[in-house]
């Protein structure tokens, strides 16, 4: 498997946080903020609310964008390539359950 990283940008070592530390925070933080809204969005009791939510839903959601953006540049997150036949596992297992569902 090969994996898509780019160059490392080197990080301060210690018991304090470092950058990589603080973005993967945010990240994690963004990522909650952007499911609480998506369910905010779904649940939204008239259009003036709905429309309040889409906006901070999409600026969260910006925002969560490019705090992982700002890991893989740094090389602080790497992706790996998956292979064909792990695709195509995850795709079988996934056609199943939807067929299971509309069988219902």
């Amino acid at each position: 498997m090969s994996k898509i990283q780019n160059e490392l940008v080197p990080l301060a070592t210690g018991l304090e946080l470092n950058e990589k530390d603080l973005v993967n925070s945010l990240l994690t933080t963004l990522k909650g903020m952007v499911k609480s809204y998506a369910v905010a969005l779904t649940e939204a009791s008239n259009e003036c609310l709905f429309k309040e939510y889409k906006k901070q839903f999409d600026t969260f959601a910006k925002l969560q964008r490019e705090a992982f953006e700002t890991l893989f540049r740094n090389g602080w997150y790497m992706l790996e390539e998956a292979d064909g036949a792990k695709v195509g596992e995850k795709y079988n297992t996934l056609n199943k359950t939807f067929t299971e569902l509309e069988d219902e």
